[in-house]
């Protein structure tokens, strides 16, 4: 499904006028990764778009990403560290402009709930390095009914038959 800005804008402000807003919850502290480097160390290892989105949080703009294109079995693997996150046979198009899953590799990621759009939203992110990779929710298709909704900046494709590239360390 769909939405542009102006829509979901139209949708927010039409659910945030008939509805107190929530207290926010104060944030725990980040969960503890097994690799562990610098802002100075993941700046050499990724590109500068990237960085902004595994560690700092952000969002690349929808449609931009030449993984949306991708039809080839393979995997995709955490982009700073190179765990692997997602099957391809998993992978679907959602009309959203991100690749999109509707079902990650056991392991392979965490969450946390986030509120940059005021409501709360189920972030994921890496469970090795923490990268941050997209959010989730309960709009993908059949049999898990999830959309794992990823930046495509933040993932790498290793065609099927290719070698996985070693977890850096």
């Amino acid at each position: 499904m769909k939405k542009d800005r102006r829509t979901l804008l139209k949708q927010l402000g039409a659910m945030l006028a008939g509805v107190a807003l929530p207290a926010v919850a104060p944030q725990a502290a980040e969960p503890p990764f097994p690799l562990k480097k610098t802002a100075a160390d993941w700046k050499k290892i990724v590109s500068p778009a990237a960085y902004h989105v595994l560690f700092e949080h952000g969002t690349e703009r929808a449609g931009t990403s030449a993984l949306n294109a991708e039809k080839r079995p393979g995997t995709y693997v955490c982009a700073a560290c190179n765990l692997p996150l997602f099957d391809a046979a998993h992978k679907y198009e959602s009309g959203t402009g991100w690749p999109s899953f509707w079902q990650p590799l056991p392991g392979a990621l965490g969450t946390s709930t986030d509120f940059k759009l005021i409501y709360p939203r189920t972030e994921y992110h890496c469970s090795r390095c923490g990268g941050h990779q997209g959010h989730v929710f309960n709009d993908g298709p059949k049999p898990t009914g999830k959309r794992y909704c990823n930046n495509g900046v933040a993932l790498a494709f290793v065609p099927q038959g290719d070698a996985l590239p070693a977890l850096r360390t």
